[in-house]
């Protein structure tokens, strides 16, 4: 007992001691008071000691009489970790009754660390931490990190991603997120990964192919799980854009086909990912969200549902429609055909030998068609199953109308028109449900009509027909080469403009090719909607006759229909705006525009829930589906381009070929241009030739 007082007593005399000669002998003093503290505690206690001090001091102080006597039992048990370790600190706190000498001694215990004197006790401080909190290696998530961001500054990465733009979108992703990986944790495909793998195994359901969307195999070792991480993001992205956008560029179908995409965002496709609790559901709100699309995507399912119930047999190969096929032929559909019709001989020969043709005649003798080993359309068709939608092709029907679906607007709008043009039909709707439909003549298969999305902005009433360059360049022309005044017969004049540029046109009229009505919606193909003197074609049940325009059968009713939508406080009626018929061009505008859709679906489902599926008129299934199974389909979403037709570039002829001072569509007077550039012409003496068969007004 008298020893630990006498303790004590010498470590408050070291304490004031230091007081008095400043901060710079505080450590000096300290160790000073150290040798009563070694009497009976061990070198680790005393190493531990200053570092708690620092953090125990003050509470130390408060009760200095009990942590002096408990001093030697908490040092036998845990002299590294226990507060024991800093009770000889404490312990040289003074007594209560020196306030003012304390305050200074507790304060400048905290900043120790950073005086000169007190670095004599620093290097005990590493040692109590490490016994506190031993030292771990870092994460494999850092490591991994590390690595992804490593691989981004090198370009490892640029032979994975697609082009510079994602490259850059998706670095700037990670980078904002310390490059932490999304799929990876403790170097395993984490619950998101796992979720993302499972959905895509299932994505044959929308009409996808699994095998396009690859889940890469996770290695060991940081590198070789960074560039799975980024595979598996390029897979993710590849996805997002097929289903949003489509797998098959519409570009590379046909050149009379415009949309604006929707292209999802690699940064908003991740952060969506990174963000949701779902990840089936965020990767299923890239499909199109269309009611039409997912009516077909559960008739896709029933459909596969038969097949796998009740055609267990090999699936039926399909030849594609094409011209006639004889002997001595080359044709790119001959090993389908070779395929179909089990020819081993050559099978990737593309000539129609003599084993193609003998097959084809076999084939013919036992349908009960004429024998005649020839290609034509009628075997084909029954070659291909009988009839043009065999259960394989229903899917493959299926499969290209729900690709199509992906390069629709996938906002329709509240109130919008929905031209399907194998159906040969057209709708309005208003807050998702039809509110009236008529019949309509679409274009010819060489003349169609293309697919676009476009905003109708007025109607107008007694229109005037001005004549597409097309049909300018492709038959009026020629036309008045062999006869000068084929136009004026048909109530057609011409024009012909300082620069050059012709004119042809129908002033308003009952003859007028577009009747009474049009229906404007500005594209670049110079399509339209408008009523027809022609109304014995609405009789037939395929209406492909015109030159890419839209006959509708009932326009005053549709006028009506689309008015009442757009001015409902106008209250047109089709007999109103029949009383509007004359001499004059009348224009109605829209407040708002209406968005007409042109698609081409072969394959819908009715009200009554029933699939319907109609001919490939224009034969746009074959060519989609053709790319979507051929070796180009993994860069198939890549558009490509196409000379721009000539529909919409004014026809130019030297000045003075029309016009001047004659009546417009006359001539001047000695050699016309088309005997200048055609040689000889039609002389005075000779009668005019009549116009060709089927010579007329062309409508558009």
């Amino acid at each position: 007992m008298r020893s630990a007082r006498f303790n004590d007593l010498l470590a408050g005399t070291a304490v004031a001691f230091a007081l008095a000669l400043g901060p710079a002998g505080v450590g000096t003093a300290l160790a000073a008071a150290e040798p009563a503290p070694a009497t009976t505690a061990s070198v680790p206690e005393n190493a531990a000691a200053p570092a708690a001090a620092k953090d125990d001091a003050a509470p130390a102080a408060a009760t200095p009489a009990t942590e002096s006597q408990s001093k030697p039992e908490p040092a036998a048990t845990a002299p590294a970790t226990t507060p024991a370790a800093a009770k000889p600190a404490a312990a040289t706190q003074p007594e209560p009754t020196q306030p003012e000498p304390i305050q200074p001694a507790a304060t400048a215990a905290q900043p120790a660390a950073t005086t000169p004197a007190a670095a004599a006790s620093e290097p005990a401080q590493p040692a109590a931490a490490a016994a506190a909190t031993p030292a771990t290696p870092p994460s494999a998530d850092a490591a991994l990190a590390d690595r992804i961001r490593d691989q981004f500054q090198t370009g490892k990465f640029d032979r994975i991603l697609g082009g510079k733009k994602e490259r850059a979108a998706v670095e700037a992703f990670y980078a904002a997120r310390q490059f932490a990986p999304l799929w990876v944790t403790d170097g395993a495909m984490n619950a998101r990964a796992k979720a993302v793998a499972a959905y895509l195994g299932g994505v044959a359901a929308d009409g996808l192919e699994p095998a396009d969307y690859p889940i890469p195999d996770l290695k060991a070792g940081p590198e070789a799980l960074a560039e799975a991480e980024m595979r598996l993001t390029d897979t993710v992205l590849t996805y997002a854009r097929h289903a949003e956008g489509g797998r098959v560029h519409y570009s590379r179908v046909s050149s009379d086909i415009e949309y604006t995409l929707s292209r999802p965002e690699p940064a908003q496709v991740l952060a969506k990912l990174a963000d949701t609790k779902d990840t089936a559901a965020a990767l299923d709100s890239f499909e199109p969200p269309h009611a039409a699309y997912k009516a077909l995507k559960a008739k896709l399912a029933e459909a596969r549902a038969k097949i796998d119930a009740n055609e267990k047999e090999e699936a039926v190969v399909r030849v594609p429609e094409g011209k006639l096929l004889r002997l001595g032929m080359e044709d790119d559909r001959v090993p389908l055909l070779r395929k179909r019709l089990k020819v081993t001989q050559d099978p990737d020969s593309r000539r129609y030998d003599e084993a193609v043709a003998g097959a084809v005649k076999a084939f013919q003798q036992g349908a009960g068609l004429t024998a005649d080993g020839l290609l034509g359309a009628n075997t084909l068709k029954r070659i291909n199953g009988g009839t043009a939608h065999s259960r394989t092709n229903v899917i493959d029907t299926i499969v290209a109308n729900m690709e199509r679906w992906r390069w629709v607007p996938r906002n329709l709008g509240t109130t919008y028109v929905m031209v399907n043009i194998p159906d040969y039909t057209l709708r309005v709707m208003h807050d998702g449900k039809q509110v009236w439909k008529t019949n309509i003549v679409v274009g010819k298969p060489n003349l169609p009509t293309p697919l676009i999305s476009a905003e109708m902005k007025y109607i107008t009433v007694n229109p005037t027909w001005n004549v597409p360059p097309s049909i300018i360049q492709n038959e009026y022309l020629p036309a008045l080469q062999q006869d000068p005044q084929a136009m004026e017969r048909i109530g057609l004049k011409v024009e012909q403009r300082p620069d050059g540029t012709i004119r042809i046109y129908q002033p308003p009229g009952d003859r007028n090719a577009l009747g009474r009505i049009r229906f404007n919606f500005p594209n670049k193909f110079l399509v339209y909607q408008h009523d027809t003197p022609d109304k014995n074609l609405f009789a037939h049940s395929k209406r492909a006759y015109s030159h890419g325009c839209m006959r509708v059968e009932d326009p005053l009713k549709y006028g009506e229909v689309l008015l009442g939508l757009a001015l409902p406080n106008e209250h047109y009626t089709a007999e109103r705006l029949r009383k509007m018929f004359g001499g004059s061009e009348i224009n109605i505008n829209f407040p708002h525009t209406i968005p007409v859709h042109l698609t081409y679906q072969t394959a819908f489902v009715d009200d009554a829930g029933n699939l319907q599926l109609r001919d490939d008129v224009y034969g746009r299934d074959a060519r989609l589906l053709a790319i979507m199974k051929g070796s180009d389909r993994k860069v198939a979403d890549i558009a490509v381009e196409r000379p721009r037709g000539s529909s919409a570039a004014p026809v130019k002829m030297p000045p003075g070929t029309f016009g001047g001072s004659q009546p417009a569509g006359g001539f001047f007077s000695g050699p016309s241009f088309f005997e200048r550039l055609f040689g000889g012409g039609v002389s005075e003496q000779q009668p005019a030739p009549r116009p060709r068969n089927g010579m007329r007004q062309s409508a558009r």
